[in-house]
């Protein structure tokens, strides 16, 4: 399935993002955020169906898809950049769908204005120390003792072959079939356009920050315990399986779905994922329209 043709807005700061919007503007907005190392391409299975009942945006994050790459890459540039585009689209309240890399993007922009989150959709995307499972033993390392030496084994998965096993990576094989043609193909090519590999680099680095804001995102969520949809894959290689229940017990009237897929849910149970999510987004706006 396609998307909608990309558009392209021009930022303060002179780059371009590019992004996808689908539905009526007077739905309620749902903010689709992707993680690494794709593009608004990860939700063409989904965009149609949600345009149904929110107004989609979908932005390539900078430095990924279509966007241009950004002078300095950090999470904190790319907060201020989707909330540029939110602002210039008059958007108001929101939901926001947390996956990867997109979860200390969502998660600043929820932090700065949380009386505009509507609800969080969570898909694979880590805010808890428990998500750091042994395949980050030498990001973590990296972080702690910033050496070249201990960079280049951080950033070593920056290969086809890695970016192959986001989608693949722990699933049955009767699972990964299901996944259809070969997305981690158009990812790479993407990855090795000018600029892209160095902005990858520096967030492997600045999600360190991202990791040391967990405490602060803790206290965010046990204050103002927005609705809540997870949707994970249990298979997920990257995000240990134990930071569901980290999710769970600040969120604790969380909608939880732990799923038969991976790192990216979506390729292979986009159609229950879709289901669930109208569901959610339904049942969270009729009960927010009843409050005064």
């Amino acid at each position: 399935m396609s998307l909608p043709t990309p558009r392209r807005t021009r930022l303060s700061g002179g780059t371009e993002l590019a992004y996808v919007a689908a539905g009526d503007p007077s739905n309620p907005a749902l903010l689709l955020l992707h993680g690494f190392p794709s593009s608004a391409h990860t939700f063409r299975d989904v965009i149609p169906g949600l345009a149904r009942v929110a107004y989609v945006i979908a932005p390539d994050l900078p430095g990924h898809g279509q966007s241009d790459v950004p002078p300095t890459p950090s999470f904190a540039a790319f907060s201020d950049a989707i909330s540029e585009l939110l602002a210039q689209l008059r958007i108001g309240r929101r939901f926001i769908y947390l996956h990867d890399w997109g979860a200390p993007v969502g998660l600043q922009i929820a932090m700065q204005a949380p009386e505009l989150v509507s609800g969080f959709i969570i898909q694979n995307a880590n805010a808890h120390r428990t998500g750091f499972g042994p395949l980050w033993d030498a990001t973590l390392k990296f972080w702690s003792e910033p050496t070249k030496e201990n960079e280049a084994a951080a950033t070593v998965h920056l290969t086809f072959e890695f970016t192959r096993e986001q989608y693949t990576g722990g699933l049955p094989e009767d699972v990964a079939a299901t996944i259809k043609g070969e997305p981690w193909v158009e990812d790479w090519r993407v990855m090795n356009r000018p600029g892209r590999m160095e902005t990858h680099r520096a967030l492997i680095a600045d999600y360190k920050n991202h990791a040391a804001r967990f405490d602060a995102i803790a206290a965010y969520l046990e204050k103002w315990q927005p609705p809540a949809l997870m949707l994970w894959g249990r298979h997920d290689p990257f995000f240990d399986i134990a930071e569901t229940l980290s999710w769970m017990q600040d969120l604790p009237r969380m909608d939880a779905h732990i799923v038969d897929g991976g790192h990216f849910l979506l390729e292979t149970h986009a159609e229950p994922a879709l289901a669930l999510m109208i569901e959610f987004i339904k049942r969270t706006q009729a009960r927010l329209s009843q409050i005064p």
